[in-house]
């Protein structure tokens, strides 16, 4: 049998569009490099070079939404909660790591060196003196190792999703429903990590993680580029790995499983596998965005986990428009962007006389109504209308 003119065609050739991302990330990372401060130009400063980062990191996390949604149609409103978990786990081994070094230094010039023991105790007093304790609970017990902790960027947030994913595909549940256990289990979790019993401070959340073991003496100008190319790196790579899945025949079958689920079950496929397959693979690489985002944020509490950061990430990808990856990247980017103008104090109030206009307090108006227009005049996002502007006749 011979293979067909599109088959015959390679990955780049069949998705023209991810070469031109990838070039255009490469461009803007190594602009952006150029001009920090850690390359000597300051024609960027370095909050701004941190804002770039995260916004990188929303992006990836935006792609894994669009996955699961745009092309799988599971509409998820818990994604938010598996990019906080792996802000946690590499949170644990950077407070833990700041806070080892900042106790070392303070009982260094005793004359009866101190036990490991006292070290423990004085880290743990530090950590956990916020919320009334001195004890590491059972959830720090390897936060003293990185590797560790980085396999739990993965593991915790995969088999979290594994698990209610099975629980739920299996249940056959769908559409609303399945939405509502997701916000349900974002919620559930939120509330838990609010607790000061949590063993993660409650409330407080973890802090100081812009102070990165071993870039002491660098400065953040430094730690913010390391970063932001880390978060460009690992974007450029989501970017790619997704392209190659929803390029692939796994591609076409979570698609028309989105399309008509029915009618893929009764041709054969166990779809319920698919969608596991999907909402776990999603899941993880939302951890890693979450490992990355956080320690350029510098702190994480529960609030991050709530189910209106999900979502905003909903909307996010709506705007961009769901069922194109860059459509997602294209949404996260503008919206995290806008967002950190507006509430940020970037954008000047606007006095009408009887009442001035102050955009912190209006921005969620305006995220909202630009959802609603877009849903209702453009219901393929900022995407579509590059859609429109390269397709062929």
């Amino acid at each position: 049998m011979t293979q067909t003119h599109s088959q015959r065609r390679s990955f780049i050739g069949r998705n023209p569009s991810v070469l031109y991302f990838l070039a255009a990330l490469g461009l803007f990372t190594v602009l952006v490099t150029v001009m920090s401060e850690a390359a000597g130009t300051g024609l960027v400063s370095t909050s701004f070079v941190k804002t770039l980062g995260k916004a990188l990191c929303l992006c990836l996390v935006a792609i894994a939404m669009d996955v699961v949604w745009g092309y799988c149609g599971i509409l998820s409103l818990g994604h938010f909660a598996f990019f906080g978990i792996g802000g946690y786990a590499i949170g644990m081994w950077l407070m833990y790591a700041r806070t080892e070094n900042i106790v070392a230094e303070s009982l260094a010039g005793q004359v009866i060196p101190p036990t490991p023991q006292e070290i423990s105790d004085a880290i743990g007093n530090q950590i956990f003196g916020v919320v009334g304790s001195s004890e590491f609970p059972l959830i720090w017990a390897f936060a003293d190792n990185l590797f560790i902790q980085l396999a739990f960027v993965v593991l915790i947030p995969g088999a979290l999703a594994l698990v209610f994913g099975w629980l739920a595909f299996r249940s056959r549940v769908n559409g609303v429903y399945l939405s509502i256990l997701t916000q349900a289990m974002t919620l559930a979790l939120a509330l838990y990590l609010f607790q000061n019993d949590s063993g993660l401070r409650g409330n407080n959340g973890l802090s100081g993680l812009q102070n990165i073991p071993g870039f002491a003496e660098s400065g953040q100008d430094v730690v913010s580029i390391v970063f932001f190319l880390a978060s460009a790196l690992a974007l450029a790579l989501g970017y790619l790995f997704f392209a190659w899945i929803t390029d692939s025949k796994l591609g076409s079958v979570i698609q028309a499983i989105r399309d008509d689920e029915s009618r893929v079950r009764f041709l054969g496929y166990h779809v319920e596998s698919y969608k596991l397959f999907v909402f776990t693979i999603t899941a993880i690489v939302a951890g890693i965005a979450g490992a990355l985002y956080y320690p350029q944020a510098g702190i994480i509490n529960p609030a991050e986990i709530a189910p209106i950061a999900s979502i905003y990430l909903a909307v996010w990808v709506a705007i961009g428009g769901r069922g194109r990856l860059y459509g997602a990247v294209i949404g996260a980017a503008v919206v995290s962007l806008l967002s950190s103008w507006f509430t940020g104090g970037g954008a000047p109030s606007i006095n009408l006389g009887v009442y001035t206009i102050h955009w912190v307090d209006w921005w969620l108006v305006l995220l909202g109504l630009s959802f609603v227009l877009i849903t209702l005049f453009a219901p393929k996002g900022i995407g579509g209308l590059f859609d429109k502007l390269v397709r062929k006749p």
